[in-house]
């Protein structure tokens, strides 16, 4: 069993990750500052509430605690506030990445192994081609750019460090853990599935923004991957890890989505089903940032 440190464990994608690690039996610590997460998520009761930047708190965690992996989810996520908050989004995503990164590398006792929470809008607008991980990366909004530019530092400066890293390129999360200990709960909701149900539930028309991409019922497609396989993958990537050789960089990286695509019009169908009537739906012009399709 593991000692691992996840940050941004009070998040979606963190806080599913550790209900599966604490699950397998592995010892989980949690760093958050509960700027966009939540206490009610927290699983461990190895809490720490403070910035992933705070160089000061890290050194201090870093020195009296061992771990054997960072977990690291930590970031502002939102496409359309990235293209209106960018030193905002730099600043959080990157800068902040980099402390911890250099901690690590100061104070760890054994290779600093790192499992960065990435993302498939590095690849930018693909047009109609499936995103394998050999494409190109070209992003087209600061949140995809961010994400980026840490891969490019863990590829580069940090292999030099002997920081073995991978980096996990996720498509459209959804759902939650079985049992329904954590979920899905952001303020304001931007995730599309949730954002329905909350809509319907309130009596409110949901905004769908773009009805005029080149698709065939004229919105975006996206490739929805359940949040459960998500924190399957990390747990799978920190075993990878592992059993490498120690003292000896390296950096992996993997799409993880289930190469199938459905519109937004199509994920409202299937909300439709559910709820048995029609959904109010008022469609507004694109969003800055938005791409027509992104499947794995």
């Amino acid at each position: 069993m593991a000692k691992v440190l996840v940050v941004g464990g009070a998040g979606y994608v963190g806080s599913s990750t550790c209900s599966l690690l604490i699950d397998q039996g592995h010892e989980v610590w949690i760093l958050d500052d509960l700027s966009t997460g939540h206490a009610e998520l927290i699983l461990s009761p190895y809490f720490i509430r403070g910035k992933v930047g705070d160089r000061n708190l890290l050194r201090a965690l870093f020195k009296s605690e061992q771990f054997d992996c960072v977990f690291h989810f930590a970031a502002r996520n939102i496409v359309s506030e990235s293209v209106q908050k960018r030193d905002e989004y730099f600043e959080n995503n990157v800068f902040q990445t980099q402390a911890l990164l250099d901690e690590m590398v100061l104070h760890f006792k054994s290779t600093p192994r790192f499992i960065f929470s990435s993302t498939c809008a590095i690849f930018g607008d693909v047009g109609d081609q499936a995103v394998q991980e050999r494409l190109s990366k070209n992003p087209i909004n600061p949140y995809g750019e961010t994400k980026l530019a840490v891969e490019r530092l863990l590829e580069h400066d940090y292999v030099q460090k002997n920081v073995q890293s991978v980096a996990l390129r996720y498509f459209n999360a959804a759902g939650a853990e079985p049992r329904l200990r954590v979920g899905e709960w952001h303020v304001p909701e931007t995730h599309l599935i949730p954002k329905i149900f909350q809509e319907f539930k309130a009596g409110r028309a949901l905004t769908v923004f773009g009805q005029d991409y080149a698709t065939p019922d004229g919105t975006c497609i996206r490739d929805y991957i359940h949040v459960l396989d998500l924190a399957s993958a990390h747990i799978s990537a920190m075993e990878k890890l592992m059993g490498l050789p120690s003292g000896q960089g390296v950096f992996l990286n993997y799409n993880l989505g289930t190469e199938n695509g459905y519109s937004v019009k199509e994920v409202i169908g299937a909300a439709e089903k559910v709820v048995g009537q029609a959904i109010p739906v008022e469609y507004k012009a694109r969003r800055a940032g938005d791409v027509m399709r992104l499947v794995a």
